[in-house]
């Protein structure tokens, strides 16, 4: 099979939306809201004096703590779900209409079951809670006050297998479109014809021809001249005025085939892609802009190119953030179809449902340039029943009729049961996802040599492996961890277990107070794990890079007990060289690096000096005896220089606070985001990297606390609390700007300190 797929996306900015201010409003402002059913919540007679006054985006399961008879369960986290009404006043002059105009509410996310009410009037359900919807109002608004209403019904548990956080928990637009104007973003539809003369490097062409179509009113081509191509290292976004609609776009392509592998631009292209959930860690679900941009930015900073929206249509703002900083994304729909993984999940809808969902998806995400591939599910239980061909045949016949510019994919998995018979199911398919079944690849190719596969799930210690097969066979054309971030859900999946806690799987049995997955290779306050360096090192550094990582194994037995793992986590492993009480006992370093060789040094003194390559898994382990100091790795060069080095440090007793702000101005929105990272330090400022410290933090001014957590998943504070413990040192703190300028502190105290420290965070 070869493909060819050229295509020019539509994105919208991160901070208004795609067509013009005059269009649409932001409607996530003065809301009340109820975590109770209340009977005739939907008319405006309802008294809902003594609701809470709330701005969306809001998930109100993350205000909760874990619960170990939470009707989620192990998979949800252990939070409450619920029922929960919403409710919004507003005057008919701020709702007025032209003449040809109508006007819509536009709800980018509700988890989920929702009613939308307008003076008591039903308008809208929607079951799905990871797809947008609109509702048309105009009818029945009426002069004077009018109340919207929306009732959410996440009661029905387990509906799901990891965190889904409960209620209004995206944006939300008031929208006007006209009958005669081309101003609806979702009927746009941008491609590019051809590309001429493109350059050797893919980074450029002389110009592209670009086809236009707007429903029925509109087909249009047009050539663009001296263009630059988007790509994950140079994601190049152009503006475009398409009649009501101001948009941006980006243009590449690529093809993909077994004897060459995946080309963007031209280019051979490895695929290292991260798994990602759609909640936002320690804010839960809420999808503020600037957490969603955090997100994009974490897995671009931890080496990937990649993000498969395990297993849901995530929001527009991280696809605009992946078409603005430059990730590749696999847009999945579903987890499951018609058989049940939980008892209430998406199979008791998707025969009303599945045309609905998928259109909305795809009329969403088609015009972002990011998107290299749809995805139509995930496992499905029912895989070896003849019935999944014909689903899998309708859900691609859907997509395809909106977009035929992608290739369509779905993760496969038999957990080694019966792989073969799955032969016909996998020729539905463009491109065969594969879930921890790459060990099957090589007797697949010779099976069905046109085959192109991408690993879709895989676990995290098996890094080289998983590079190594993508490197060497280009009928693979990316591997994609399980997962890029830690989450919330699917409780102690990736951890590894100390004497006295259970050391079966995370769905085998409940692991509360575990409530989070630690699977991740960056943790919930954005620290990245060893196991990330690692990573990010194999797949995009070349042999003789001087870049070096250093990372210290904790011994077993030196924290409670034996430590065993289980099937997705990694060792423990940190930067870390505290180990008090072991001095004089072995303690295995790891160095990574594709350098030819590297030294280490303890206190000066040479340690080893070891070379590394691919035989070595580009990693050398050096055990040595543990004493404090000063432990340095360093890289050679090819004539045995010494090029960069990586340092850890024992540090003193904790001392004090040290706070760094992600951002140092934010805008008086009322919804962006700054997040500041706390680190527990000694005297002379180095982290103290085995520091549990309860803090308080206090927020005054221009801002509010949103969050206030560790990495620590067995931590059953609210992350919404002003209380945190940190963990290995670390805490992180989430502050959301007010509407109005000025400045917001951060105030961060501690019995086990004498001062407090502040941080200043300027609100534009």
């Amino acid at each position: 099979m070869k493909r060819l797929i050229i295509t020019l996306g539509v994105v919208t900015c991160i901070t208004t939306p795609i067509w013009g201010q005059s269009k649409v409003q932001n409607f996530d402002f003065g809301w009340k809201f109820i975590e109770q059913d209340v009977k005739e919540a939907q008319l405006p007679s309802c008294n809902d004096g003594k609701w809470t006054r709330v701005n969306l985006p809001h998930d109100w399961d993350i205000y909760h703590s874990p619960k170990a008879d939470a009707p989620t369960e192990n998979g949800g986290g252990y939070y409450p779900g619920g029922i929960g009404w919403y409710r919004k006043q507003v005057r008919d002059t701020d709702l007025k209409t032209g003449k040809g105009e109508s006007l819509w509410l536009h709800f980018e996310g509700i988890y989920q079951n929702s009613q939308v009410f307008v003076n008591g009037i039903q308008v809208g359900t929607h079951f799905y809670g990871y797809t947008p919807f609109k509702v048309k109002i105009s009818p029945c608004i009426k002069k004077g006050i009018n109340t919207i209403a929306v009732r959410v019904d996440n009661s029905k548990q387990p509906n799901c297998r990891w965190y889904s956080g409960s209620g209004i928990y995206r944006h939300v637009w008031l929208e006007k479109y006209h009958e005669n104007k081309m101003d609806d973003p979702q009927q746009l539809f941008i491609q590019t014809e051809k590309i001429y003369g493109m350059s050797k490097d893919g980074t450029h062409a002389d110009s592209a021809a670009i086809r236009i179509t707007y429903q029925d009113k509109l087909n249009e081509r047009r050539v663009l001249k001296n263009v630059e191509l988007w790509s994950p290292a140079h994601p190049k976004l152009y503006d475009i005025q398409v009649g009501e609609l101001n948009a941006k776009h980006g243009i590449r392509t690529f093809r993909y085939d077994a004897k060459r592998g995946f080309l963007l631009n031209g280019q051979p292209t490895l695929i290292n892609g991260a798994c990602v959930h759609h909640d936002n860690g320690v804010i839960g679900a809420m999808a503020f802009d600037a957490a969603e941009i955090r997100k994009v930015r974490l897995m671009k900073e931890a080496g990937f190119n990649l993000i498969r929206t395990s297993h849901n249509p995530q929001t527009r703002a991280m696809l605009d953030a992946c078409d603005s900083l430059g990730m590749m994304v696999i847009d999945e729909a579903y987890d499951g179809w018609y058989t049940e993984k939980t008892k209430y999940d998406y199979h008791l809808a998707i025969d009303s449902c599945y045309q609905e969902d998928l259109k909305a998806m795809v009329l969403r995400d088609r015009n972002h340039p990011c998107i290299i591939s749809y995805s139509i599910g995930n496992e499905v239980i029912e895989r070896k029943e003849i019935k999944v061909i014909q689903t899998a045949q309708k859900f691609k016949k859907v997509i395809t009729s909106l977009d035929n510019t992608r290739p369509v994919t779905e993760a496969l998995c038999s957990w080694d049961h019966d792989w073969e018979i799955f032969a016909p199911h996998a020729a539905v398919l463009d491109i065969v996802g594969y879930n921890y079944m790459m060990h099957k690849a090589e007797s697949d190719h010779e099976r069905c040599p046109e085959r192109v596969m991408w690993q879709t799930e895989s676990y995290p210690r098996d890094a080289f492996a998983n590079w190594k097969h993508t490197m060497e066979r280009p009928y693979i054309i990316g591997d994609m961890v399980w997962t890029g971030l830690d989450y919330l859900g699917e409780s102690a999946i990736g951890q590894f277990h100390y004497e006295g806690e259970s050391r079966k799987e995370h769905y085998q049995e409940d692991h509360f107070p575990y409530h989070g997955a630690y699977c991740g290779d960056v943790d919930l306050t954005g620290w990245r794990k060893p196991i990330s360096h690692y990573r990010s090192m194999l797949w995009n550094l070349k042999d003789g890079s001087p870049d070096i990582y250093l990372a210290v194994k904790e011994p077993d037995f030196y924290h409670k007990g034996h430590i065993s793992e289980t099937q997705w986590s990694v060792w423990p492993t940190w930067e870390s060289w505290n180990w008090q009480g072991w001095e004089g006992r072995n303690i295995d370093v790891e160095i990574y690096s594709k350098s030819p060789r590297v030294r280490l040094y303890l206190n000066d003194q040479l340690v080893a000096e070891k070379q590394v390559d691919i035989d070595t898994e580009y990693k050398a382990v050096i055990t040595l005896p543990y004493q404090p100091g000063v432990l340095k790795a360093v890289s050679l060069d090819a004539n045995r220089q010494e090029v960069k080095e990586s340092i850890l440090q024992t540090s003193g007793e904790p001392a004090s606070i040290k706070l760094t702000a992600d951002r140092k101005h934010i805008l008086a929105s009322g919804e962006d985001l700054a997040y500041i990272t706390l680190e527990v330090i000694d005297k002379n400022g180095n982290i103290v990297p085995d520091a549990n410290i309860p803090l308080n933090v206090d927020v005054k001014g221009k801002a509010t606390l949103l969050a206030a957590a560790s990495a620590n998943l067995k931590d059953l504070e609210p992350k919404t609390s002003s209380k945190v413990t940190t963990y290995k040192g670390r805490a992180i703190v989430v502050i959301r700007s007010g509407n109005k300028p000025g400045k917001a502190t951060v105030t961060v105290s501690s019995s086990k300190f004498d001062k407090t420290i502040s941080e200043t965070i300027l609100v534009l």
